[in-house]
């Protein structure tokens, strides 16, 4: 799903709020919901957790046809790596996993070492990193 967001879709967005602490999180899941309004705290409709979303500004159109408008909405399943750390993606990530560290609002995020995890680069071993952090 992150690959299928563009530049384009996430050009009104004016903030992105976290509802925990995104330092611990590897990755998170990434997806453009269609929500009722631009701002506010939408709901949460999948198994898991929300851990964020995106906020829109005035200019944001609504769609035509439904009166929605596209917003990123960030999320964690329960057999995801912060929740079962051995479980299906001890390594590896989901396809729309992204490292929260790398987004920010009209930015579309992408993953790392980190977020696949996967081995530390030379400079998180130079620095006495080591993963998972």
């Amino acid at each position: 799903m992150s690959s299928l967001i563009t530049e384009d879709e996430i050009s009104h967005e004016t903030e992105l709020v976290w509802l925990e602490d995104i330092d611990h999180l590897d990755y998170v899941r990434q997806s453009l919901d269609r929500l009722p309004t631009r701002r506010g705290k939408p709901a949460y409709h999948r198994p898991g957790r929300m851990v964020g979303y995106a906020l829109l500004s005035s200019q944001a159109k609504a769609s035509r046809s439904s009166g929605t408008f596209r917003r990123r909405v960030f999320w964690l399943l329960p057999h995801d790596r912060d929740s079962d750390p051995e479980g299906l993606y001890a390594k590896g990530a989901p396809a729309e996993a992204i490292d929260p560290r790398t987004l920010e609002a009209r930015m579309k995020g992408y993953k790392t070492e980190r977020s696949e995890g996967g081995p530390p680069s030379t400079a998180m071993r130079e620095l006495g990193i080591t993963l998972p952090l």
